[in-house]
């Protein structure tokens, strides 16, 4: 099965998911064809072996630059001018009379245009988005492809965020939509119509946890370790974690906090831990790549996590999946991961009184710290297995693409997944269509 996949950054260091999922598909199969509207996040010095292999199969939008832009736009207009103003139209129309989204629209349509193309070019019927795009909604008013999607949130729930523009509709122009919990779900459902809930599929996102072993148990570890992985941002909340801190050193503990990650929060950030007088108590690490994190994983006591919101965080599956007690907030999907006091602990959003509590609770306690760590790992086994999930996803593709049974992928005698004759899935004219076999000659403005 051929199929396209497009996002906005690809790879990037934190949407490892995407490329995990990519790749865990290829080795089911399937032959995905990756664009991406930006080019990578770091210089290529930075990109792992794997990274850099990934980066010179995609197709860089952006990067094509204006001439690239002009050479797709004439071939589209030449060779279906009536569906190149019909997109242009509802490029216009999806921005409901605001001219702020109206401009951003119009340069979506310069993207969707341009991956159009792209996929004219090898031969691809259909397109999968990670996190809600305009650029596919306008593409498929163009091209005679299909879409789907995989929702992730907090943003693309917010109407007011690109991410979020248009959502009942880009449902509707969807030939299925996945979402990573069945809080993603019943925000979908809330804002479409019930005639299209069918087309939702609860997809939980996974890690290998083959790639986590747990660290060495530390019974009374001197300092107590701390560590929070992730974007330097408001929406973690890493300010409400630094007071957290700060009311625990007060109570005369020894107790330190790691922040691997990076972004728009920094400097506030460490102006903060230096009002507070928490130097030396408080790690800025950046970004690391993920062999690093994982070491990382080894050599703390903790993983806190206490964003505002959240979809389900992969970085606390990693964290679960070495066995480290988790702490993080009940906000969004992320009880689905965590069951508080089974899987790890869940306190109040925003609450710095309620997160010392339950940190210095876990400090204290060695046993309930392996009793967490142990069953939040076997959860992470049982429920977010990356190859178990994407299997599901690769049954959804067959099932909602080619009208196969419920069963398209089996299980082989030894377990693992097996893909249907490829003769039997192709055997009609109808189907190579829609797998894109005929033959023929976030997120930041303006992103998908």
């Amino acid at each position: 099965m051929r199929i396209a996949y497009l996002v906005g950054q690809y790879p990037t260091v934190s949407h490892t998911f995407v490329l995990r999922e990519i790749k865990e598909l290829r080795r089911l199969g399937f032959d995905v064809h990756v664009a991406s509207i930006r080019g990578t996040d770091r210089p290529l010095e930075e990109l792992s072996a794997e990274e850099l292999e990934e980066q010179a199969q995609t197709y860089y939008v952006k990067p094509a630059g204006l001439v690239g832009a002009i050479r797709s736009h004439f071939r589209a207009f030449i060779a279906r001018p009536n569906r190149y103003f019909q997109g242009l139209v509802a490029a216009v129309r999806f921005g409901s009379f605001d001219l702020k989204r109206i401009l951003f629209n119009l340069l979506y349509f310069v993207e969707a245009v341009m991956v159009g193309e792209w996929m004219e070019d090898h031969s691809l019927s259909h397109v999968h988005i990670h996190f809600s795009s305009m650029v596919g909604l306008i593409l498929v008013k163009i091209y005679p492809v299909t879409m789907s999607m995989t929702i992730h949130g907090p943003d693309e729930f917010d109407p007011n965020l690109p991410t979020g523009w248009c959502l009942a509709e880009k449902l509707k122009a969807s030939k299925f939509v996945c979402v990573i919990s069945n809080y993603g779900r019943s925000q979908l459902m809330k804002v479409c119509s019930p005639k299209e809930w069918d087309k939702i599929e609860v997809v939980p996102l996974g890690v290998d946890p083959s790639l986590f072993s747990p660290p060495p148990s530390r019974e009374s570890p001197p300092p107590f370790q701390l560590l929070c992985v992730a974007r330097l941002a408001p929406v973690k909340a890493q300010r409400v974690l630094i007071a957290a801190l700060d009311h625990i050193l007060q109570q005369g503990r020894d107790v330190q906090l790691r922040l691997i990650g990076d972004g728009p929060e920094r400097s506030g950030l460490e102006r903060e831990v230096s009002r507070r007088g928490l130097a030396g108590k408080v790690m800025f690490e950046g970004w690391m790549n993920q062999h690093c994190v994982r070491a990382a994983y080894q050599e703390v006591d903790l993983f806190v996590l206490p964003s505002f919101a959240e979809g389900v965080p992969v970085v606390l599956m990693e964290a679960m999946a070495t066995g480290i007690p988790c702490i993080a907030t009940w906000v969004a999907g992320v009880p689905e991961l965590i069951r508080n006091e089974i899987d790890g602990l869940l306190v109040a959003p925003s609450s710095e009184e309620d997160l010392a509590a339950a940190i210095m609770r876990l400090m204290g306690d060695p046993a309930l710290r392996r009793r967490l760590g142990q069953a939040g790992r076997q959860h992470v086994i049982d429920k977010y297995n990356l190859a178990r999930n994407t299997q599901q996803l690769a049954n959804i593709f067959y099932e909602r693409l080619n009208n196969l049974p419920s069963r398209a992928l089996t299980e082989s005698s030894t377990g693992r997944a097996s893909l249907p004759s490829m003769a039997a899935v192709l055997d009609s004219s109808a189907v190579r269509h829609e797998c894109g076999l005929v033959t023929s000659s976030d997120p930041a403005p303006p992103a998908a």
